[in-house]
């Protein structure tokens, strides 16, 4: 067993395919966390996840996340506090509203594997340049 710990990095580590900035942070062999940024104004690509499901817990900002999964859809306000659940398999797309950067940290479970992870799927919004 090995006890691990990181503070937030100060920049961030990779862009992921959804367009958010990532600041990784740590992993188990069982799940992974990371903080992600969307700038104010902004829309993120719209994915699903092959085999990830991922829990999101916003921290700051205001936004808009679109979910849709078998005959399923919402849209849900992302505010500080909230926590939305996306199943694997599930459609979706975030923004953020103008004004402020949404941030949130998400876990997923199991660890994220990689940038294949994650494939494009028709979204809600247009999505924004970057």
């Amino acid at each position: 067993m090995k006890f691990e710990t990181r503070r937030l990095p100060a920049l961030p580590d990779i862009v992921a395919p959804d367009g958010s900035d990532v600041r990784v942070l740590l992993h188990t062999p069982r799940g992974s966390m990371a903080h992600f940024e969307l700038a104010g104004g902004r829309a993120s690509d719209p994915i699903r996840h092959r085999a990830v499901d991922e829990i999101w817990f916003v921290l700051s900002g205001r936004g808009e996340m679109w979910r849709s999964a078998q005959g399923q859809e919402e849209v849900v306000a992302l505010e500080p506090q909230v926590c939305v659940t996306i199943p694997a398999g599930t459609h979706f797309q975030f923004r953020a509203m103008a004004g402020a950067t949404l941030a949130a940290v998400g876990v997923t479970m199991p660890p994220w594997p990689g940038p294949q992870e994650a494939v494009p799927v028709p979204g809600k919004w247009t999505v924004s340049p970057r």
